[in-house]
């Protein structure tokens, strides 16, 4: 885990929940500035075709959003760095109105085959696709380059690996299919053969 994420959060009445259920709280890392992501972060990032963002809109109140593409739609700009574009959906723009108010973020990533989550703190802005072309060719495929409405840049605070207990393994279609072909062609082989 790194520094930063305990720092942030493990907040005084945290603590003190803490302490009530456990008899003591976790020490409280201080003065870390933000935590870079390493290669295993990178490529656990890049892999994902989903993610969920979470953000605070101005009555206080968290706001959980899904983004998904294909595996590396959200890109890692660099070790602090984070990008995906952002394409017509319900047309409320919660995220994007609550980031113009508050643009502390939290994304939750998943893995539920190999039942791993990575979750990331930062800081996130928006930029409007007209007005910004090049983050357009850079963030989108070339088939979705005209439907983007803008780009989602998000400045990493901090990170935090949670252990994989009550991660219920969940498969996609094409991991499914991928799991199943060797089954099919060994069936096909036997059937061959009567």
């Amino acid at each position: 885990m790194a520094e930063k994420f305990l720092e942030l959060l493990v907040t005084p009445v945290v603590a003190q929940a803490q302490a009530q259920y456990y008899g003591h709280s976790q020490p409280r890392p201080g003065g870390a500035g933000r935590d870079a992501l390493t290669d295993d972060e990178a490529q656990f990032i890049q892999s994902r075709d989903s993610f969920y963002l979470s953000t605070i809109s101005e009555s206080g109140w968290p706001y959980m959003q899904h983004r998904g593409g294909l595996p590396g739609f959200l890109h890692v700009v660099d070790s602090q760095t984070l990008a995906f574009a952002d394409y017509p959906g319900n047309r409320q723009l919660l995220t994007t109105g609550n980031l113009a108010a508050n643009d502390r973020v939290c994304l939750f990533l998943m893995d539920y085959p190999q039942r791993t989550r990575l979750k990331i703190l930062g800081h996130a802005r928006t930029e409007d696709a007209r007005q910004h072309p090049e983050l357009v060719a850079k963030f989108a495929t070339p088939d979705m380059r005209r439907s983007i409405e803008r780009v989602f840049l998000i400045d990493i605070v901090s990170f935090d690996w949670n252990c994989p207990k009550h991660i219920t393994p969940r498969y996609t279609a094409a991991e499914i299919a991928a799991l199943v072909e060797p089954l099919k062609r060994r069936i096909a082989e036997l059937h061959f053969r009567v």
